[in-house]
């Protein structure tokens, strides 16, 4: 579990973080929420140890990353995978060759040892057989899963997602939610994941932190994000027509 107590950050004289309380829990998929400029991809930074709020704590699992001096940092880094928007993966390594690459940053396994590990994770974003393929060679949807392989490989407790459906036709988008729902209840992993994708909040939203103007305004879940009143998330999350019928029909189904 992530704790996010009172966070509050600035960037020239410009406060983006006001006082932000948040609890990301282990074994569901924690969605952060907003509109461009409400805070969101700041939190995550501030969560991962990228920036460094001005007030406030953030504990994982009791730990608060704010007081941790170098080699306490490095060692939870062992401990937290990474889905970078754009996958980054590394052109000139095979899928083999990326999703080990952690292994050989951060552990002390033997080389057949790496190889199995990353083998494993490979087989589970099922692309069994893409080991010695490049990124090149790939659809963005697979080049997405390699990207998640590589995030699991050191087995993290927690996982951090930033827009893992960037990109995404809306089919691969939902393969790749379902992926990252199942990997999450399947290791009981802390998963946090920034999103503007809606069909991932009324998809697998089983914890959602809505940002509005950087202040913490909604706490719910997927379902009961349909009878919310709150308005600015309501504008945000049901914004398009298809959306708000959407919620228009499952309000009325439960008068």
């Amino acid at each position: 579990m992530i704790q996010v107590k009172n966070i509050t950050k600035s960037f020239d004289d410009k406060t983006i973080l006001h006082n932000v309380d948040a609890t990301f829990y282990d074994g569901k998929t924690n969605l952060i929420i907003g509109q461009s400029g409400s805070g969101k991809t700041v939190l995550m930074k501030s969560i991962v140890g990228l920036v460094t709020p001005e007030e406030g704590e953030i504990l994982y699992d009791g730990r608060d990353v704010l007081k941790m001096n170098t080699a306490q940092k490095k060692d939870l880094r062992k401990e937290i995978g990474m889905l970078f928007q754009g996958s980054a993966l590394f052109d000139s390594e095979t899928v083999l060759g990326n999703v080990m690459f952690p292994l050989v940053m951060f552990t002390k396994m033997t080389q057949a040892e790496m190889r199995d590990r990353a083998l494993f994770c490979i087989e589970r974003v099922n692309l069994k057989g893409a080991d010695k393929k490049y990124p090149s060679e790939l659809s963005g949807g697979m080049q997405k899963r390699v990207a998640i392989a590589r995030a699991i490989a050191m087995n993290p407790k927690y996982l951090f997602c930033d827009e893992p459906n960037s990109g995404l036709d809306p089919k691969t988008s939902i393969l790749i939610d379902e992926l990252l729902s199942d990997i999450t209840h399947e290791y009981n992993m802390t998963t946090i994941i920034n999103t503007h994708d809606m069909n991932s909040v009324l998809g697998i939203g089983e914890n959602i932190i809505f940002l509005n103007k950087g202040h913490r305004d909604w706490v719910g879940d997927m379902h009961q994000i349909y009878t919310s009143d709150n308005q600015a998330l309501n504008d945000f999350v049901f914004a398009t027509n298809l959306f708000q019928e959407v919620k228009d029909y499952v309000v009325s189904t439960k008068k």
